[in-house]
């Protein structure tokens, strides 16, 4: 049975233990394909519903609406044009919503091996320089920025 196509808004979601250090996820195909949790809206959803589905989706971290912090901001990218047969005839840029929750380095995380192969905790600096996604990249240096404000990430 084919997927349904995906709705062009997504939720990305930078997990981070609070002291500097980012959990990344690698991806299936392409191999060596690095990545915060992220994923589309599916119908009924809003994007925190999204972004707290993702993360218990590929990490089997269940997080609680006090731990995800909703950043309110969001940027429109290109879809790769590899993937752009998951999205509707015509589609070609996808708003991406950003949140990001702190856990314990020590919480167990399970991959969903249909899409993921590894999982490892990078410092942030490595973080943003091993992730594919360019806004994926902005994010974890944002999220630095704002640790550094002392805002709660």
């Amino acid at each position: 049975m084919d997927k349904p196509l995906k709705y062009p808004v997504s939720a990305l979601v930078v997990l981070h233990d609070g002291n500097g250090n980012i959990l990344l996820i690698e991806r299936t195909k392409p191999a060596g394909f690095w990545q915060s949790v992220t994923g589309s809206l599916e119908p009924g959803e809003t994007v925190a519903q999204t972004a707290r589905r993702e993360v218990w989706e590929e990490t089997g971290i269940a997080l609680d609406e006090n731990q995800l912090h909703d950043w309110h901001e969001s940027s429109v990218y290109e879809i790769y044009h590899h993937w752009r047969h998951r999205y509707p005839p015509g589609v070609f840029e996808n708003r991406e919503h950003i949140f990001s929750a702190r856990i314990d380095r020590q919480t167990p995380v399970t991959l969903n091996p249909q899409e993921h192969t590894a999982y490892a905790w990078f410092t942030a600096a490595e973080a943003a320089e091993k992730v594919f996604s360019p806004s994926n990249k902005t994010a974890i240096l944002k999220l630095l920025r704002r640790q550094a404000a002392g805002e709660a990430v």
